[in-house]
Protein backbone atom coordinates (compact mmCIF):
# COMPACT_ATOMS: atom_id res chain seq x y z
CA UNK A 1 0.00 0.00 0.00
CA UNK A 2 1.13 3.42 -0.36
CA UNK A 3 0.22 7.11 0.90
CA UNK A 4 -2.33 7.31 -1.90
CA UNK A 5 -4.16 4.33 -1.72
CA UNK A 6 -4.15 4.55 1.86
CA UNK A 7 -5.97 8.33 2.58
CA UNK A 8 -8.09 7.53 -0.44
CA UNK A 9 -10.19 4.43 1.38
CA UNK A 10 -9.87 7.11 4.70
CA UNK A 11 -11.59 9.89 2.58
CA UNK A 12 -14.09 7.56 0.98
CA UNK A 13 -15.21 5.87 4.20
CA UNK A 14 -15.50 9.85 5.97
CA UNK A 15 -16.98 11.05 2.69
CA UNK A 16 -19.56 13.21 4.73
CA UNK A 17 -17.30 13.88 7.83
CA UNK A 18 -15.81 17.45 8.48
CA UNK A 19 -11.79 16.23 8.59
CA UNK A 20 -10.22 19.45 8.74
CA UNK A 21 -10.74 22.76 9.92
CA UNK A 22 -8.38 25.66 9.08
CA UNK A 23 -8.35 29.98 8.86
CA UNK A 24 -10.44 29.31 6.03
CA UNK A 25 -12.30 26.76 5.66
CA UNK A 26 -13.54 22.74 6.19
CA UNK A 27 -12.96 19.82 4.87
CA UNK A 28 -14.90 16.42 4.45
CA UNK A 29 -13.52 13.86 2.78
CA UNK A 30 -15.41 14.34 -0.15
CA UNK A 31 -13.95 17.59 -0.37
CA UNK A 32 -10.73 16.04 0.22
CA UNK A 33 -10.98 13.27 -2.77
CA UNK A 34 -12.47 16.02 -5.24
CA UNK A 35 -9.14 18.08 -4.47
CA UNK A 36 -7.07 15.85 -4.51
CA UNK A 37 -8.14 14.41 -8.11
CA UNK A 38 -7.82 18.17 -9.42
CA UNK A 39 -4.00 18.37 -8.09
CA UNK A 40 -3.57 15.18 -9.49
CA UNK A 41 -4.56 16.40 -13.32
CA UNK A 42 -2.39 19.54 -12.73
CA UNK A 43 0.78 17.52 -11.54
CA UNK A 44 -0.21 15.45 -14.81
CA UNK A 45 -0.40 18.07 -17.13
CA UNK A 46 2.51 20.58 -15.47
CA UNK A 47 5.63 18.32 -14.41
CA UNK A 48 7.83 15.62 -15.98
CA UNK A 49 10.09 15.13 -12.90
CA UNK A 50 9.62 13.00 -10.01
CA UNK A 51 9.30 15.49 -7.55
CA UNK A 52 6.72 18.18 -6.66
CA UNK A 53 8.06 21.18 -4.50
CA UNK A 54 4.82 22.59 -2.22
CA UNK A 55 5.08 26.06 -0.46
CA UNK A 56 1.67 26.54 1.45
CA UNK A 57 0.71 27.18 5.22
CA UNK A 58 -0.37 24.86 7.82
CA UNK A 59 -3.76 24.63 6.44
CA UNK A 60 -6.09 21.67 4.55
CA UNK A 61 -4.61 22.92 1.66
CA UNK A 62 -1.20 21.53 2.46
CA UNK A 63 -3.27 17.84 3.30
CA UNK A 64 -4.98 18.45 -0.20
CA UNK A 65 -1.79 19.41 -2.37
CA UNK A 66 0.57 16.65 -0.78
CA UNK A 67 -2.54 13.91 -1.64
CA UNK A 68 -2.97 15.35 -5.21
CA UNK A 69 1.06 14.45 -6.03
CA UNK A 70 0.85 10.91 -4.13
CA UNK A 71 -2.48 10.54 -6.21
CA UNK A 72 -0.18 11.17 -9.13
CA UNK A 73 2.60 8.77 -8.31
CA UNK A 74 4.77 11.38 -7.47
CA UNK A 75 7.22 12.18 -4.43
CA UNK A 76 6.39 15.85 -1.94
CA UNK A 77 9.26 18.44 -1.31
CA UNK A 78 8.05 20.25 1.42
CA UNK A 79 9.50 23.96 1.32
CA UNK A 80 10.30 25.95 4.67
CA UNK A 81 8.55 29.28 3.59
CA UNK A 82 10.91 30.49 6.62
CA UNK A 83 13.87 30.21 4.69
CA UNK A 84 15.54 32.72 3.05
CA UNK A 85 15.27 32.97 -1.16
CA UNK A 86 18.54 31.55 -1.71
CA UNK A 87 17.76 28.48 0.95
CA UNK A 88 14.92 27.63 -1.01
CA UNK A 89 16.10 27.79 -4.18
CA UNK A 90 18.76 26.00 -3.65
CA UNK A 91 15.94 23.01 -2.04
CA UNK A 92 13.94 23.21 -5.07
CA UNK A 93 17.28 22.96 -7.54
CA UNK A 94 18.93 20.31 -5.51
CA UNK A 95 15.18 18.21 -5.48
CA UNK A 96 14.94 18.47 -9.41
CA UNK A 97 11.63 20.35 -8.63
CA UNK A 98 9.99 21.49 -12.06
CA UNK A 99 6.67 22.35 -10.87
CA UNK A 100 6.15 24.28 -7.14
CA UNK A 101 2.00 24.58 -5.81
CA UNK A 102 2.27 27.72 -3.97
CA UNK A 103 -0.61 30.10 -1.98
CA UNK A 104 -0.24 33.29 -4.04
CA UNK A 105 -1.05 35.08 -0.15
CA UNK A 106 2.01 33.39 0.96
CA UNK A 107 4.29 34.33 -2.00
CA UNK A 108 3.44 38.02 -1.91
CA UNK A 109 4.16 37.79 1.97
CA UNK A 110 7.77 36.58 1.00
CA UNK A 111 7.77 39.41 -1.38
CA UNK A 112 9.57 37.06 -4.06
CA UNK A 113 8.67 34.65 -6.42
CA UNK A 114 10.82 31.38 -6.22
CA UNK A 115 12.72 30.07 -9.28
CA UNK A 116 10.82 27.34 -10.37
CA UNK A 117 9.62 26.28 -14.16
CA UNK A 118 6.45 26.42 -13.08
CA UNK A 119 4.43 27.96 -9.90
CA UNK A 120 0.93 26.88 -9.84
CA UNK A 121 -1.47 29.20 -7.20
CA UNK A 122 -3.86 27.16 -5.59
CA UNK A 123 -6.18 30.55 -5.24
CA UNK A 124 -6.39 30.08 -9.06
CA UNK A 125 -7.75 26.48 -9.69
CA UNK A 126 -11.81 25.96 -9.64
CA UNK A 127 -12.42 22.70 -7.04
CA UNK A 128 -15.58 23.44 -7.66
CA UNK A 129 -16.64 21.06 -11.06
CA UNK A 130 -16.37 17.29 -11.20
CA UNK A 131 -12.85 16.18 -11.27
CA UNK A 132 -12.00 13.05 -14.00
CA UNK A 133 -11.87 9.41 -12.55
CA UNK A 134 -9.10 8.52 -11.29
CA UNK A 135 -7.66 6.17 -9.32
CA UNK A 136 -3.89 6.47 -7.06
CA UNK A 137 -1.30 5.21 -9.49
CA UNK A 138 0.68 2.38 -8.72
CA UNK A 139 3.88 2.91 -6.50
CA UNK A 140 5.48 0.57 -4.35
CA UNK A 141 5.72 0.84 -0.64
CA UNK A 142 9.34 1.47 -0.75
CA UNK A 143 9.02 4.12 -3.36
CA UNK A 144 9.84 8.00 -1.73
CA UNK A 145 6.59 9.45 -0.94
CA UNK A 146 8.25 12.90 0.85
CA UNK A 147 11.90 14.56 0.68
CA UNK A 148 12.61 16.85 3.90
CA UNK A 149 15.05 18.79 4.12
CA UNK A 150 16.83 19.24 6.97
CA UNK A 151 16.60 22.75 9.09
CA UNK A 152 20.80 23.35 7.29
CA UNK A 153 22.29 24.58 10.93
CA UNK A 154 25.42 24.38 9.65
CA UNK A 155 26.28 24.14 5.65
CA UNK A 156 23.56 23.42 3.15
CA UNK A 157 20.17 21.82 3.79
CA UNK A 158 20.43 18.09 3.36
CA UNK A 159 17.13 16.10 1.72
CA UNK A 160 16.76 13.72 3.78
CA UNK A 161 14.36 10.62 1.55
CA UNK A 162 11.31 9.04 3.18
CA UNK A 163 9.18 6.13 1.20
CA UNK A 164 5.90 5.36 1.40
CA UNK A 165 6.79 2.07 4.02
CA UNK A 166 8.73 4.76 6.26
CA UNK A 167 5.76 7.12 6.77
CA UNK A 168 3.18 4.46 6.76
CA UNK A 169 4.94 2.46 9.19
CA UNK A 170 5.75 5.78 11.49
CA UNK A 171 1.83 7.26 11.50
CA UNK A 172 1.20 2.80 12.65
CA UNK A 173 3.45 2.98 15.37
CA UNK A 174 2.26 6.32 16.89
CA UNK A 175 -1.23 5.11 16.72
CA UNK A 176 -0.82 1.90 18.40
CA UNK A 177 1.57 3.32 21.06
CA UNK A 178 -1.12 6.38 22.49
CA UNK A 179 -3.92 4.72 21.18
CA UNK A 180 -5.50 7.15 18.34
CA UNK A 181 -9.07 6.45 18.03
CA UNK A 182 -11.80 8.59 15.16
CA UNK A 183 -13.01 10.71 18.51
CA UNK A 184 -10.07 12.51 18.70
CA UNK A 185 -9.22 16.06 17.94
CA UNK A 186 -6.33 17.47 17.33
CA UNK A 187 -4.99 21.22 17.58
CA UNK A 188 -2.03 22.08 14.16
CA UNK A 189 -0.27 25.20 14.70
CA UNK A 190 3.29 23.35 13.70
CA UNK A 191 4.54 24.07 10.16
CA UNK A 192 3.66 20.80 7.78
CA UNK A 193 6.87 21.62 5.87
CA UNK A 194 9.02 19.91 9.32
CA UNK A 195 8.92 15.90 9.68
CA UNK A 196 6.51 16.56 12.89
CA UNK A 197 3.87 18.59 11.51
CA UNK A 198 3.53 16.12 8.55
CA UNK A 199 3.14 12.63 10.18
CA UNK A 200 1.69 13.81 13.75
CA UNK A 201 -0.49 16.71 12.45
CA UNK A 202 -1.15 15.80 8.88
CA UNK A 203 -1.21 11.79 8.40
CA UNK A 204 -1.72 10.29 11.54
CA UNK A 205 -5.24 12.32 12.54
CA UNK A 206 -6.63 11.79 8.20
CA UNK A 207 -5.66 8.23 8.11
CA UNK A 208 -7.45 7.14 11.44
CA UNK A 209 -10.78 9.89 10.73
CA UNK A 210 -10.19 12.48 13.37
CA UNK A 211 -10.55 15.55 13.16
CA UNK A 212 -7.71 18.44 13.06
CA UNK A 213 -8.02 22.01 13.60
CA UNK A 214 -5.34 24.24 12.02
CA UNK A 215 -3.97 27.35 12.37
CA UNK A 216 -1.24 29.21 10.11
CA UNK A 217 -0.03 31.27 12.86
CA UNK A 218 0.52 30.34 16.59
CA UNK A 219 -1.57 32.66 18.72
CA UNK A 220 -1.71 31.21 22.46
CA UNK A 221 -4.47 33.00 23.22
CA UNK A 222 -6.43 31.81 20.21
CA UNK A 223 -5.13 28.28 20.95
CA UNK A 224 -6.05 27.91 23.84
CA UNK A 225 -9.62 29.21 22.55
CA UNK A 226 -9.74 26.46 20.16
CA UNK A 227 -8.58 23.69 22.42
CA UNK A 228 -11.52 24.76 24.78
CA UNK A 229 -14.10 25.10 22.41
CA UNK A 230 -13.53 22.54 20.48
CA UNK A 231 -12.65 20.13 23.67
CA UNK A 232 -9.09 19.08 21.46
CA UNK A 233 -7.65 16.10 22.84
CA UNK A 234 -4.14 16.11 20.99
CA UNK A 235 -2.07 19.15 21.24
CA UNK A 236 1.43 18.74 19.70
CA UNK A 237 3.63 21.59 20.33
CA UNK A 238 7.79 22.75 21.03
CA UNK A 239 8.66 23.69 24.04
CA UNK A 240 8.66 27.40 23.72
CA UNK A 241 4.58 26.88 22.61
CA UNK A 242 4.08 25.47 26.39
CA UNK A 243 6.11 28.13 27.42
CA UNK A 244 4.06 30.59 25.78
CA UNK A 245 0.17 29.64 26.56
CA UNK A 246 1.56 29.98 30.27
CA UNK A 247 1.34 33.80 29.40
CA UNK A 248 -2.16 34.08 28.44
CA UNK A 249 -3.81 35.36 31.52
CA UNK A 250 -7.49 35.18 30.80
CA UNK A 251 -7.20 31.59 30.54
CA UNK A 252 -8.68 29.83 33.05
CA UNK A 253 -7.32 26.45 35.64
CA UNK A 254 -9.09 24.31 33.43
CA UNK A 255 -8.68 25.41 29.92
CA UNK A 256 -6.70 22.82 28.72
CA UNK A 257 -8.68 19.75 30.42
CA UNK A 258 -10.22 18.31 27.30
CA UNK A 259 -6.64 17.18 26.26
CA UNK A 260 -5.60 13.49 27.25
CA UNK A 261 -2.17 14.02 25.24
CA UNK A 262 0.24 17.20 25.93
CA UNK A 263 3.06 16.20 23.07
CA UNK A 264 6.26 18.31 23.04
CA UNK A 265 9.09 17.38 20.57
CA UNK A 266 11.63 19.36 18.08
CA UNK A 267 13.58 19.78 21.06
CA UNK A 268 14.88 19.04 24.90
CA UNK A 269 11.49 20.32 27.07
CA UNK A 270 12.58 22.06 30.51
CA UNK A 271 12.07 20.66 33.40
CA UNK A 272 10.72 23.54 34.61
CA UNK A 273 8.59 24.52 31.68
CA UNK A 274 7.23 21.06 32.12
CA UNK A 275 6.43 21.48 35.51
CA UNK A 276 5.28 25.18 35.94
CA UNK A 277 2.39 24.19 32.71
CA UNK A 278 1.20 21.07 34.79
CA UNK A 279 1.07 23.69 38.09
CA UNK A 280 -0.98 26.17 35.71
CA UNK A 281 -3.30 23.38 34.21
CA UNK A 282 -2.95 20.42 35.70
CA UNK A 283 -1.81 18.88 32.44
CA UNK A 284 1.25 16.49 31.74
CA UNK A 285 3.14 17.14 28.52
CA UNK A 286 4.71 14.18 27.23
CA UNK A 287 7.85 14.41 26.05
CA UNK A 288 8.81 12.55 22.56
CA UNK A 289 11.91 12.25 20.56
CA UNK A 290 12.66 11.24 17.33
CA UNK A 291 14.53 12.48 14.00
CA UNK A 292 13.79 13.88 10.42
CA UNK A 293 15.73 10.76 9.43
CA UNK A 294 13.08 8.14 11.63
CA UNK A 295 9.82 9.75 9.81
CA UNK A 296 10.18 11.46 13.04
CA UNK A 297 8.83 9.83 16.28
CA UNK A 298 10.50 7.24 17.87
CA UNK A 299 9.30 7.34 21.64
CA UNK A 300 6.72 9.27 23.64
CA UNK A 301 6.32 9.41 27.47
CA UNK A 302 2.57 8.40 27.97
CA UNK A 303 1.08 10.92 31.05
CA UNK A 304 0.81 7.77 32.93
CA UNK A 305 3.97 7.54 33.02
CA UNK A 306 5.11 11.12 34.16
CA UNK A 307 6.82 9.75 36.95
CA UNK A 308 10.17 9.06 34.66
CA UNK A 309 11.61 12.37 35.37
CA UNK A 310 14.13 13.40 32.13
CA UNK A 311 13.10 10.98 29.78
CA UNK A 312 11.00 10.98 26.59
CA UNK A 313 9.85 7.03 27.03
CA UNK A 314 9.72 3.71 25.56
CA UNK A 315 10.36 2.86 22.01
CA UNK A 316 7.25 3.28 19.52
CA UNK A 317 6.39 -0.44 18.39
CA UNK A 318 9.17 -2.30 15.98
CA UNK A 319 11.74 0.79 16.79
CA UNK A 320 14.90 -0.75 17.97
CA UNK A 321 17.27 1.45 20.07
CA UNK A 322 20.88 0.76 20.92
CA UNK A 323 23.56 2.49 22.83
CA UNK A 324 26.57 1.81 22.01
CA UNK A 325 30.47 3.09 22.57
CA UNK A 326 30.67 5.86 19.93
CA UNK A 327 34.70 5.07 19.31
CA UNK A 328 34.12 1.34 19.66
CA UNK A 329 30.54 0.47 18.28
CA UNK A 330 30.34 -1.93 21.40
CA UNK A 331 26.86 -2.04 22.90
CA UNK A 332 26.57 -0.88 26.56
CA UNK A 333 24.19 -2.10 29.43
CA UNK A 334 20.77 0.07 31.10
CA UNK A 335 21.62 3.33 32.52
CA UNK A 336 25.22 3.61 30.75
CA UNK A 337 25.32 6.73 28.41
CA UNK A 338 26.45 5.82 24.61
CA UNK A 339 25.55 6.97 21.22
CA UNK A 340 22.05 6.07 20.18
CA UNK A 341 21.09 4.23 17.72
CA UNK A 342 17.74 3.34 15.96
CA UNK A 343 16.44 0.51 13.38
CA UNK A 344 13.22 -0.24 12.33
CA UNK A 345 10.37 0.18 9.38
CA UNK A 346 10.47 3.85 9.45
CA UNK A 347 14.29 4.69 9.41
CA UNK A 348 14.88 6.87 5.99
CA UNK A 349 16.30 5.58 2.83
CA UNK A 350 19.10 7.96 2.97
CA UNK A 351 19.60 11.41 1.95
CA UNK A 352 19.04 12.77 -1.59
CA UNK A 353 22.41 13.14 -4.24
CA UNK A 354 24.90 12.37 -0.97
CA UNK A 355 25.84 8.85 -1.60
CA UNK A 356 28.66 9.20 0.69
CA UNK A 357 26.51 11.08 3.66
CA UNK A 358 24.38 8.22 3.94
CA UNK A 359 27.21 5.42 3.97
CA UNK A 360 27.88 7.22 6.80
CA UNK A 361 25.04 7.60 8.61
CA UNK A 362 24.28 3.93 9.03
CA UNK A 363 26.63 1.94 11.41
CA UNK A 364 27.53 -1.75 10.18
CA UNK A 365 24.74 -3.67 11.51
CA UNK A 366 22.57 -0.87 9.66
CA UNK A 367 21.46 1.14 12.37
CA UNK A 368 21.07 4.61 12.42
CA UNK A 369 23.82 7.17 13.72
CA UNK A 370 21.94 9.19 15.66
CA UNK A 371 24.81 11.64 16.94
CA UNK A 372 22.55 12.05 20.10
CA UNK A 373 24.29 10.76 23.95
CA UNK A 374 21.61 9.11 25.85
CA UNK A 375 21.02 6.15 27.65
CA UNK A 376 18.24 3.40 28.13
CA UNK A 377 17.18 2.46 31.63
CA UNK A 378 16.29 -0.81 33.02
CA UNK A 379 12.42 -0.48 32.54
CA UNK A 380 13.69 0.29 28.78
CA UNK A 381 13.09 4.54 28.88
CA UNK A 382 15.33 6.68 26.70
CA UNK A 383 17.05 9.62 28.09
CA UNK A 384 18.79 12.16 25.87
CA UNK A 385 21.81 13.47 27.75
CA UNK A 386 23.63 15.56 24.82
CA UNK A 387 24.40 15.64 21.70
CA UNK A 388 28.22 13.80 20.50
CA UNK A 389 29.10 17.04 18.44
CA UNK A 390 27.99 19.31 21.37
CA UNK A 391 30.26 17.80 23.87
CA UNK A 392 32.73 19.85 25.86
CA UNK A 393 35.80 18.37 27.65
CA UNK A 394 36.61 20.31 30.31
CA UNK A 395 39.77 19.32 32.17
CA UNK A 396 39.76 15.57 30.79
CA UNK A 397 35.77 15.42 31.68
CA UNK A 398 32.56 15.12 29.67
CA UNK A 399 30.06 17.70 30.11
CA UNK A 400 26.75 17.93 27.99
CA UNK A 401 25.21 21.61 27.45
CA UNK A 402 21.90 20.04 27.90
CA UNK A 403 22.27 19.23 32.20
CA UNK A 404 23.96 23.04 32.58
CA UNK A 405 20.88 24.55 30.76
CA UNK A 406 18.74 22.41 33.13
CA UNK A 407 20.20 24.00 35.96
CA UNK A 408 20.13 27.28 34.41
CA UNK A 409 16.01 27.23 33.13
CA UNK A 410 14.89 26.21 36.98
CA UNK A 411 16.29 30.07 37.75
CA UNK A 412 13.25 31.50 38.22
CA UNK A 413 14.07 34.74 36.14
CA UNK A 414 15.27 32.46 33.29
CA UNK A 415 13.05 32.05 30.07
CA UNK A 416 15.72 30.05 27.65
CA UNK A 417 19.40 29.44 27.97
CA UNK A 418 22.30 27.57 25.49
CA UNK A 419 25.74 26.51 26.55
CA UNK A 420 28.53 26.24 24.44
CA UNK A 421 32.61 25.21 24.41
CA UNK A 422 34.64 28.02 24.65
CA UNK A 423 38.24 27.08 23.84
CA UNK A 424 40.84 27.42 27.46
CA UNK A 425 44.56 26.59 27.43
CA UNK A 426 44.16 25.51 30.81
CA UNK A 427 41.41 23.06 30.76
CA UNK A 428 40.93 22.67 26.71
CA UNK A 429 37.14 23.62 26.90
CA UNK A 430 34.84 25.94 29.82
CA UNK A 431 31.39 25.99 29.30
CA UNK A 432 29.52 29.47 28.71
CA UNK A 433 25.75 30.12 29.14
CA UNK A 434 24.04 32.41 27.10
CA UNK A 435 20.64 33.48 28.67
CA UNK A 436 17.09 34.96 28.25
CA UNK A 437 15.04 36.19 30.63
CA UNK A 438 11.18 36.36 31.10
CA UNK A 439 9.73 39.16 30.36
CA UNK A 440 10.00 41.94 32.94
CA UNK A 441 12.29 39.43 34.80
CA UNK A 442 16.28 40.55 35.83
CA UNK A 443 19.00 39.30 37.30
CA UNK A 444 22.67 39.57 37.27
CA UNK A 445 25.17 36.68 35.51
CA UNK A 446 27.06 36.85 38.35
CA UNK A 447 23.81 35.31 40.48
CA UNK A 448 23.41 32.76 37.91
CA UNK A 449 26.72 31.65 38.38
CA UNK A 450 26.36 31.15 41.86
CA UNK A 451 23.11 29.49 41.12
CA UNK A 452 24.83 26.81 38.94
CA UNK A 453 27.73 26.79 41.30
CA UNK A 454 25.33 25.44 43.96
CA UNK A 455 23.85 22.95 41.95
CA UNK A 456 26.59 21.43 39.95
CA UNK A 457 30.06 19.97 40.26
CA UNK A 458 32.75 22.81 39.98
CA UNK A 459 34.24 22.10 36.01
CA UNK A 460 30.42 21.93 35.38
CA UNK A 461 29.81 25.43 35.98
CA UNK A 462 29.44 27.98 33.30
CA UNK A 463 32.85 30.32 33.18
CA UNK A 464 30.86 33.30 32.76
CA UNK A 465 26.92 33.62 31.95
CA UNK A 466 25.72 36.21 29.04
CA UNK A 467 22.46 37.77 29.24
CA UNK A 468 20.71 38.28 25.65
CA UNK A 469 17.24 39.56 24.42
CA UNK A 470 16.77 36.63 22.49
CA UNK A 471 18.49 33.56 21.91
CA UNK A 472 19.37 32.66 17.96
CA UNK A 473 17.03 30.13 16.71
CA UNK A 474 15.85 28.46 13.44
CA UNK A 475 12.06 28.24 11.84
CA UNK A 476 11.30 25.29 14.18
CA UNK A 477 12.44 26.83 17.40
CA UNK A 478 15.93 24.76 17.88
CA UNK A 479 18.51 26.49 19.59
CA UNK A 480 21.21 27.06 16.88
CA UNK A 481 24.61 26.98 19.04
CA UNK A 482 26.26 27.83 15.87
CA UNK A 483 25.60 31.23 16.22
CA UNK A 484 26.13 31.07 20.22
CA UNK A 485 29.94 30.03 19.39
CA UNK A 486 29.59 33.44 16.59
CA UNK A 487 28.88 35.29 20.33
CA UNK A 488 31.97 33.84 21.66
CA UNK A 489 34.69 36.97 22.67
Amino acid sequence: MNLGVALTWSFLKRAKRVLIEDDTRAYRGIDLLVAGSHIADLVDAKSSSTRVGILLPTSGAFAAASYGVWLAGKTIVPLNYLSEQETLEYVIDDAGCDLVIASRKLIEHLGYVPRAKTVVYLEDLNFRSLPSPRLPKCVGKESLAVVLYTSGTSGKPKGVMLSHRNMLSNVAQVHEHIAINSNDVFVGVLPQFHSFGITALTLLPLMFGCRVIYSARFMPKRVIGVIEENKATIYVGIPSMYNALMTVKSAGDDALSSLRISLSGGEPLPRDVSDRFFERFGVRICEGYGMTETAPVTNVMLPHEGHKIGAVGRALPRVIQRIVDPESGRELGPGVDGELRIGGPNVMQGYLNHPELTAAAFDECGYLRTGDMARIDADGFLSITGRIKEMLIVGGENVFPREIEEVLNAHPAVGASGVVGQSDPMRGEVPVGFVELDEGASVEADELIHWCRERLAGYKVPRKVVIVDLLPRNMTGKLMRRSLLELLD
